[in-house]
Order: structure tokens, then C-alpha cells, then sequence
């Protein structure tokens, strides 16, 4: 799922999602900081008698339609609202059945997945889970044309009900990560009765699932879930969740730190966060600091100059200082990063670290005399970001000022901005030859930070990429070696032979640079005193139900 610095994700491929971008602090905020007052948004108070959860955040629901759900705050509302085939046991990135009983049995050309389901769950409605209605959802999930709908109908040929609590379905080509992907919160039963198969065919305002909340009220400035009196699992451990949505971080701030909110998550300007974790203890409220999927990256257009020069390529991956970046743009709330494949998985390595590292200028002089590169022939080149990210604007402002003073002469760089809807049409176009962009994944495998980089269905290393995903992340990026080594690892069952195979896409990266990874976000949210549970998972989900006070 392609971010690319929209507040909510979902847009066409590259994952354009997600509400994780830091703001920039400025001399207003710190005021808004120091002096309070929550912009006329009121405060209700967390509510302490009753079992409920008052939370608070910034990030929008456009819709709770499983089918069209493509942003994180939706996501994980659905995710608390209703159930999987499959999850991850709670703090781990371990897999385990949810709604399946047993893990799937494969067949042996990996085509084929037969999984047993759960008995006598009951839907929100009083009907029944089965078969039929979990191969109507997935069947939906794939017709409706929705913005997630190409995750599961570029992989399944068919789904079917083979018995009454059986499921069966059959790839279009073998898929190592397919168990994973089923995690993903859409991917969830909906009634047949209620719901319906058909282009467009949405419902934004309302769910009806199988989970431990059943939705109470849905509107754009309060969402209210009750706990689910006939959940099949564990209870949750509370009576249900307020989630009340502010219109800047400074009201949400404000609130929290008033004692108006029980949970404070998404999204908070790295000043407020600071000011948050220095004032805990007198606060008397608790800090959750979790790592982070979201990758964040500089993608460069080899289809035009100068980034057509291998040289120039790697010239600035050698300038690239990401402690700077995280300490001016972040104040130390980020995580430097040298692979497109996060920290959260084994099988990263940090291998632009060791090919480049951090501000090695030097390094970037003998690269750019390579590329004929002098005094007399400086390098220009463009940093493009869309206009409302502030967080890009330092990063590339930071950039910018770090590369032409150490860089004197040999080295311009223009900072330049567009409105983000024309900015990713035109990154698709080849327009700009190099954009800031980052990534929230769909799924959690290593899987979803190469594929999306580093593929292209048509193409040759002679003309680049004509289709596919390194087209719309605006690198263009072509290699049939590339191409053999991605179809390799997603065919391939045995994870220790997967895992080789990502070492070599990893290095594949660094030899090519068709982008330069730069930070990892880190998660953030805060609980007062008495509110237990609360913690981002491993997968970036944020478990509703865990919350006790």
C-alpha cells in the first residue's frame, strides 16, 4: 500500500495511504503546545464508570465497506469489528488460525488452499458463519471493484464453499505469502442477506461482522462500538471504545493532556510527542513507543537525467545523511533506514549502511567524477514532495542544504512541490526525476517491500519499464534478473531458501538504486493512568480489545 504523503492511504498503486506523516513543529504549534486550548472542539472527559474507552485521533474513516477500505484508521476499526481466517497471536508476528481451525493444507503444485473453518460462530445479525458466506465475502471483496480489490483478484482463480465448513480456494500462480495476506482486514465475513456482489456495490456507513465489537454510531467526528455480547472468542476488556476524531493534533494534544481522553493515537507533531513523553511522569499518563512497517524512501526516475546514470544513482545515495534527516525533521522519533525490507523482519539487511552509509561525500565525489560530473558540469537535480507534507518539506529542505554546502559548485538541488493528486499522476508519467514517498504495507511479509518496488510486467532493460509497479513508484526500473529472483521467492514454500532470495533482491537494490531508502517511522500512543493494555502489534495493528481500566 503506497503512501506516498496522503494523510490516508488507498490511492492507485504505489500505496498511496496513510496518515503517518509527521508534521513539521513551527513557532504556531509551540504556541498551541504551551498555551492549551483544544480550538473549540470539547473535551468530554474520559468515561471511568462504566467500562468504556474515551480515544482520540486525527485520522478519517471513509468507509467501513471491507470491500473499500483501504486506509489504516478503517482498517483498524475492521479489524477490531470483525474476525479473519487468520491473525497473528497477540505481540508476535506469528501466524495462527482465527476464523480458520487448522492452518491450510497446500496442494502440491501450490496452487490449491483448503482450509477447515470455525463452527457456531454467529454473525453480528444473529446469522450464522460458514463456508458460503466466507467464499461470498471473499468473492465480493474481489468484484466489487473496490480500492484493496487487486490484492486478492490478481492471486485467486476461485474461491468455493467445498463442505459446510470448508473453504477452497485456487491460485493463479503459486504465492509463498498468500496465508499472510489473508490477514489483511478485509478479508472478513459480511452477511449474504445484507451485503451484495456488484460493481460499486458499497456500504461506507455501516459493518455487520463476526468480531468483539459490533459498530454502535459511524460519523466523521465520533465512532462508537460496543462490545459484542456473543463474540465466539475472549471478551474484550471493556464495555466499548469512543473514538472521538479531532481536526488538528494540536486539539487532540490539548485533550489528552487536559484528561479529556482515555487514549491518545495518530497523529502527533513530533513537539507534542516530545512534550508528551517529557511531561509523563508529572502527567501521570503512560508513553506506548512501538516500532514502525512504514518505510519511507527517495524513488529516482531512470528514464530521464540524470538519474539514467548509474553513477549519479549511487552519487546521491552516498550524500544521503539519515541521522540529520531524523534528528531536524523527527527530533530523534524515527529510525534511520538502509533496506526498502523494514527492521521488523529477519531477513533485512542494512546494506545501502555498508555500501554508502551516511553523508559520504567523499565517496560521492568519485561517483560523480565517474558520471563526468565537475565543477564546470555541476549536477542539478529536483526533490519533488507533495505540497501539504510538511515532513517532507524539511526532509527535503534538509537534504538540499546538507548536499550543496558540502557539495560547493558540483552540486544544486531543487526542492519543488505539487498538489498530491497531480503529483502521483505525473510520478506515473516519468515527469520528475526524483519524488519522497513512503510505503505502509498490505500485508506482513517481506514480500510487500520488493514486489511493489522492483517489479514491472512489461518492459525491457532497454526502454525500462512501459507497465507495472516500478512505473508507478516512479523509478521505471527494469531487470529481468530482478523479475526471475521476485517470481522465485513467491513461488518458493521453503522459507530458508525465501530468505536467501531476499537477501539477493536487498542487494540487487543497493547495486541498482532505483531508490534510496531514508527512515522508518516509529508508532506512538499514548494512555493515561489506569489504562491498561494498550499496544501497537507487530503488524502495526492496534488490538481495541485488549484495553481494561
Amino acid at each position: 500500500m503506497s503512501v506516498q504523503f496522503l494523510s490516508e492511504r488507498g490511492w492507485p498503486r504505489p500505496l498511496r495511504s496513510l496518515g503517518y506523516y509527521i508534521g513539521l513543529f513551527s513557532l504556531c504549534l509551540i504556541m498551541a503546545v504551551a498555551c492549551g486550548g483544544n480550538g473549540g472542539e470539547q473535551a468530554t472527559g474520559p468515561t471511568t464508570s462504566n467500562g468504556r474507552v474515551a480515544m482520540g485521533t486525527t485520522l478519517k474513516a471513509r468507509t467501513l465497506d471491507p470491500a473499500d477500505a483501504y486506509e489504516i484508521f478503517p482498517g483498524i476499526l475492521l479489524y477490531n469489528l470483525g474476525d479473519r481466517l487468520y491473525t497473528y497471536a497477540p505481540g508476535t508476528t506469528t501466524l495462527e488460525p482465527q476464523l480458520a481451525t487448522d492452518m491450510p493444507t497446500v496442494s502440491d503444485d501450490a496452487l490449491t488452499y483448503t482450509i477447515p473453518l470455525r463452527e457456531g460462530v454467529t454473525l453480528h445479525d444473529g446469522s450464522a458463519f460458514n463456508a458460503e458466506v466466507m467464499a461470498f465475502s471473499i468473492q465480493r471483496f474481489m468484484d466489487n471493484g473496490g480500492r484493496p480489490a487487486f490484492l486478492l483478484s490478481e492471486k485467486i482463480d476461485t474461491v468455493e464453499a467445498t463442505g459446510e465448513y470448508e473453504l477452497t480456494m485456487t491460485l493463479k500462480q503459486p504465492f509463498a505469502a498468500f496465508t499472510s495476506l489473508l490477514t489483511f482486514w478485509g478479508v472478513t465475513p459480511v452477511p449474504l442477506e445484507t451485503y451484495t456482489i456488484g460493481d460499486g456495490q458499497f456500504k461506507p456507513e455501516e459493518f455487520i461482522g463476526s468480531g468483539p465489537y459490533k459498530l454502535a454510531s459511524f460519523s466523521s467526528d465520533v465512532i462508537k462500538l460496543d462490545a459484542n455480547p456473543d463474540y465466539w472468542g475472549t471478551a474484550p476488556g471493556n464495555e466499548g471504545i469512543d473514538i472521538q476524531i479531532f481536526t488538528s493534533p494540536a486539539n487532540l494534544y490539548n485533550t489528552f493532556r487536559s484528561g479529556g481522553l482515555d487514549v491518545a493515537y495518530q497523529t502527533l507533531d513530533p513537539d507534542q510527542i516530545a512534550a508528551l513523553e517529557r511531561e509523563a511522569g508529572q502527567g501521570g499518563w503512560n508513553v506506548i513507543e512501538a516500532g514502525s512497517t512504514v518505510v519511507n524512501y527517495m524513488s529516482l526516475n531512470q528514464k530521464i537525467a540524470p538519474f539514467d546514470d548509474l553513477n549519479v544513482r549511487k552519487a546521491v545515495a552516498a550524500m544521503i545523511d539519515r541521522n540529520l534527516i531524523n534528528d531536524r525533521a523527527f527530533q530523534g522519533q524515527a529510525e534511520p533506514l538502509y533496506s526498502l525490507i523494514p527492521k521488523s523482519f529477519d531477513v533485512h539487511e542494512p546494506v545501502f549502511e555498508t555500501a554508502y552509509g551516511d553523508g559520504n561525500y567523499e565517496q560521492a565525489k568519485v561517483f560523480l567524477e565517474e558520471a563526468g560530473i565537475t565543477a564546470a558540469n555541476p549536477l542539478e537535480f529536483e526533490i519533488w514532495y507533495p505540497t501539504a507534507s510538511t515532513t517532507r518539506s524539511v526532509v527535503a529542505n534538509t537534504l538540499k542544504e546538507a548536499i550543496e554546502s558540502n557539495l560547493p559548485g558540483l552540486v544544486t538541488v531543487q526542492v519543488s512541490t505539487a498538489e498530491s493528486a497531480t503529483l502521483w499522476e505525473n510520478v506515473e508519467k516519468g515527469i520528475y526525476p526524483s519524488v519522497l514517498s513512503n510505503w505502509y504495507p498490505d500485508y506482513f511479509d517481506p514480500d510487500n517491500f520488493v514486489q511493489p518496488f522492483l517489479s514491472c510486467n512489461e518492459g525491457s532493460e532497454e526502454t525500462l519499464c512501459e507497465k507495472g509497479a516500478t512505473q508507478g513508484n516512479g523509478s521505471f526500473y527494469y531487470s529481468t534478473r530482478t523479475n526471475d529472483l521476485l517470481a522465485k521467492q513467491r513461488a518458493e514454500q521453503d522459507e530458508s531458501v525465501r530468505s536467501d532470495v531476499f537477501k539477493d533482491l536487498q542487494q540487487v537494490m543497493v547495486e541498482d538504486v532505483p531508490y534510496i531508502p531514508l527512515w522508518q517511522n516509529k508508532d506512538y500512543v499514548f494512555a493515561a493512568s489506569g489504562v491498561d493494555g494498550v499496544a501497537i502489534e507487530p503488524n502495526q495493528q492496534f488490538l481495541l480489545w485488549q484495553i481494561n481500566k
